[in-house]
């Protein structure tokens, strides 16, 4: 498969999996995740479908678009080791959404630093919060989820 077919089948699974989280989680309380910020299309994304919903941004160092980036309250900057177990703190189990795109294009350091976040991630969702992710995660407690119709498989994952 050609780098840009994988690059389009990982674009289109990413809409379909947030779209269907989305859905699934509308009547949940509780803030919504995005781990790494990027250029912003899948926060931006996000906002205008949630528009009533806080979703909190963890980044690194912003370099996103201008009209893609969160307003600074929304930000928590940092290494996402450091500022996950922040958000414990601050939050508790209370994400009903948490999304990450957190891999580049080394499959086996994606794998690895999926192997590390999974048991930060994990405790920071609600009773029925769906995780989307980029990279196949690593829970304990959660399982894998069927993906929606228009997703192609191994491009996104769910996590329930």
């Amino acid at each position: 498969m050609s780098r840009l077919d994988h690059f389009i089948n990982r674009m289109v699974s990413q809409r379909a999996c947030l779209d269907h989280a989305i859905a699934q989680t509308a009547t949940l309380g509780g803030p919504v995740f995005e781990l790494g910020l990027g250029n912003g299309r899948t926060y931006h994304h996000m906002a205008e479908n949630m528009p009533d919903r806080a979703i909190y941004v963890f980044e690194r160092a912003v370099a996103s678009h201008p009209q893609s980036t969160p307003p600074d309250d929304m930000l928590i900057l940092g290494d996402v080791h450091d500022t996950l177990v922040q958000a414990l703190e601050r939050f508790g189990s209370t994400a009903s959404l948490i999304h990450a795109d957190l891999g580049g294009h080394n499959p086996a350091k994606n794998d690895a630093f999926a192997k590390a976040i999974s048991p930060l991630v994990e405790p920071l969702l609600t009773k029925g919060g769906l995780m989307v992710a980029s990279d196949r995660m690593y829970f304990d407690g959660l399982t894998e989820q069927a993906l929606p119709s228009d997703a192609v498989p191994n491009s996104c994952f769910i996590y329930g």
